[in-house]
């Protein structure tokens, strides 16, 4: 099934001339995934402490965007410029759990919204990214395979802040929406371990 990941070479080669700024600034790959990090949690943070304004949805979306574009750098930064670290490598597997669940839980606070929805969404945004590291220890390639991948979710969670921020009303439809996005990612993590075990299946 295709997904947004699909579209990262070309995302990719738009960046470039940016990572190629940030490697003569000298910048490095954990600076931009701690960047990335500290987005996040400005945008939860402004969700949860203002859950009935529209001003913080109105952020999601350019978050959500900025974010996405600062993961692609730091690993870009991390191979083409033979940066790689252990320590990078940890920092981008918990980095983008930890920011998933600091944005995805405040989503909860809006009144008329299903807090439940929002764990459930949240729990499950990491076990499909846990599945997909999951992979390596048997041998398999890291997966990425959606329907609901990281870039995936990144889209519909700034899609759903701009229909906020814009003035839609939260309520029914949005906690309906939020287990219909975790019944997609149910199915990722399904997805990902069948296709890892394929992967080593002779």
């Amino acid at each position: 099934m295709l997904t947004i990941y699909d579209l990262k070479p070309r995302f990719q080669n738009l960046l470039r001339p940016i990572v190629q700024w940030l490697w003569r600034k000298g910048i490095t790959p954990n600076q931009v995934t701690w960047l990335a990090f500290g987005l996040s949690l400005l945008g939860g943070t402004g969700v949860a402490l203002q859950p009935t304004q529209r001003w913080p949805f109105l952020l999601i979306p350019l978050l959500m965007f900025i974010r996405m574009a600062l993961n692609a750098i730091d690993g870009m930064l991390a191979r083409e410029h033979d940066l790689r670290s252990p320590l990078g490598s940890m920092l981008n597997e918990l980095g983008d759990v930890v920011s998933d669940t600091v944005l995805y839980l405040p989503l909860g606070l809006i009144p008329g919204v299903s807090m439940a929805a929002a764990a459930v969404f949240a729990v499950l945004a990491v076990v499909s990214e846990l599945a997909g590291v999951a992979a390596v220890q048997i041998g398999a390639s890291r997966r990425y395979d959606g329907p609901m991948g990281k870039s995936d979710r990144a889209f519909a969670i700034g899609f759903i802040g701009l229909l906020l921020g814009l003035g839609v009303a939260p309520g029914v439809w949005l906690s309906g929406l939020l287990w219909v996005l975790s019944g997609l990612l149910a199915w990722t993590v399904v997805n990902r371990v069948n296709k890892a075990l394929q992967e080593i299946t002779p």
